[in-house]
């Protein structure tokens, strides 16, 4: 894996952890291909972080800020690893829990990300995706501006989003589901 572009193009980053599936360089570059206006100056939320090689693109594309929120050990190192190689540290943080308790946990990040990326394990229940997106439609992004990316399996069902949720974007890349929702 590598950063596609930006201030951190073609950095090499760390191994993957086990137990973590990356989105591939192929699906990361059509998503940032497809919002490209969304990323620099943006405030992002990278949850279900893993290598962290969603954020990071994002980072060496312009964006102002990443929070990553991941609840393992290992792939934190590795994000923060990832973080060194590609001297983008200075402009992250990394927060150790669960999806679920952050966003249901600390209101100071309210209605602070104007770009949220959302890659659960393709193993998540549909309701945990479901329960995710509902969160985030219920005050975690700003009232204007703001672009969701979630990645799931080709082979899952659609989750259900909140009303004013549109889908703006659907990318296939081989078994990697991009679904990128603005509002209406």
């Amino acid at each position: 894996m590598r950063v596609i572009a930006g201030t951190a193009k073609g950095v090499r980053l760390a191994p993957v952890p086990a137990g973590v599936r990356p989105v591939s360089d192929m699906a990361r570059e059509g998503l940032f291909s497809s919002i490209t206006s969304a990323v620099p100056g943006a405030a992002v939320l990278d949850l279900y972080a893993g290598t962290g090689a969603m954020g990071i693109e994002a980072l060496s594309r312009g964006a102002e800020a990443v929070t990553f929120v991941e609840r393992s050990p290992q792939a934190r190192a590795t994000v923060l690893q990832n973080l060194n190689r590609t001297r983008l540290a200075d402009r992250a943080r990394i927060v150790p829990s669960p999806v679920a308790a952050f966003l249901s946990g600390d209101d100071r990040w309210r209605g602070s990300f104007d770009l949220v990326l959302v890659d659960p394990p393709y193993e998540a229940p549909g309701a945990e995706v479901d329960s995710v997106l509902a969160e985030l439609g219920s005050g975690w992004l700003p009232e204007h501006g703001w672009t969701v990316a979630l990645t799931r399996s080709a082979r899952s069902s659609i989750p259900v989003i909140p009303v004013h949720w549109h889908v703006a974007r659907r990318l296939e890349y081989g078994d990697t589901l991009v679904l990128v929702y603005r509002e209406v």
